[in-house]
């Protein structure tokens, strides 16, 4: 029982883990980054990347959070900002922007497995079982995010610009915010979660071009179940991770695989604003 707590609070905190930077942007800019499967890959490469070179595996989070950043950037400017007046090309865009950054990153790479080195290895004794200690450093890490997102969003300048785009960016305007600059540090911000997010989960799995695929699928249907917010996100993430190590472990790990989105289905048919939501 202790291990099968353990299974459903690892699990829970991965999710929110890599649901918060497509949650942030999607609340923000009202988008939805398709490509966001994509920079969760970059990130793991870039753990690969910096393993491999024989740098301490605890720089590949920063320099996946880096690299985030800049290719949000970027990618929010060249791509993203003139798309702004047509979401749905804008979200087409980013669908395509992942498959692009996928290809590219089969011909730097290839297409063969990928692993990089955890900072932590081994396991820690907890509830009178034996546990892997990178997750358990994930359940921190999950709180950590979740407490620095609120205390931007609330308790910062940037938090109070983003805040007034987000309910009313012509009123926003008028008041001399720059909702230019702020969808862009949003997007890269967002960017920077996903790909931290890869080098965060990458010593738990192998790393190869389509690693961010099932992840999104996941984030995506949490986002919505959320209701876009932080502490709806957490409580998606719990009840839906939760759901989803049930059944893989009593019923079918294939069953498991699709748990989050037919629930999430279910939940957003009776309550389609979200848990956060009235």
């Amino acid at each position: 029982m202790a291990t099968l707590f353990l299974d459903i609070l690892t699990t829970s905190s991965m999710l929110f883990i890599v649901a918060a930077g497509l949650m942030i942007i999607l609340g923000v800019m009202k988008l939805i980054n398709f490509a966001h499967g994509a920079f969760l890959t970059v990130g793991g490469y870039a753990a690969h990347v910096v393993t491999d070179a024989g740098f301490s595996p605890w720089l590949t989070i920063p320099a996946a959070a880096i690299v985030g950043f800049l290719l949000g950037v970027v990618v929010e400017r060249l791509i993203v900002r003139p798309l702004y007046s047509r979401p749905l090309d804008a979200i087409l865009a980013t669908w395509g922007l992942g498959i692009v950054i996928a290809q590219v990153i089969v011909f730097i790479f290839g297409r063969e497995v990928q692993f990089a080195a955890s900072p932590i290895s081994g396991t820690t004794d907890i509830l009178a079982t034996t546990y892997s200690s990178w997750r358990l450093i994930l359940v921190a890490v999950a709180v950590i995010i979740g407490g620095l997102l609120t205390a931007l969003l609330y308790l910062t300048r940037f938090g109070l610009h983003a805040r007034a785009v987000i309910m009313n960016e012509n009123l926003a305007r008028g008041l001399g915010i720059d909702s230019v600059r702020v969808r862009a540090m949003t997007f890269g911000l967002g960017a920077a979660l996903a790909c931290a997010a890869g080098a965060l989960i990458t010593p738990l799995l192998s790393v190869d071009p389509n690693m961010g695929l099932p992840w999104l699928v996941n984030s995506f249907m949490l986002v919505l179940v959320s209701g876009v917010a932080i502490p709806g996100l957490a409580l998606a993430s719990l009840f839906l991770g939760g759901a989803q190590v049930l059944v893989s472990t009593f019923v079918s790990p294939i069953l498991g695989g699709i748990t989050i989105v037919v629930l999430a289905a279910v939940i957003l048919r009776i309550k389609p604003q979200g848990l956060s939501r009235g």
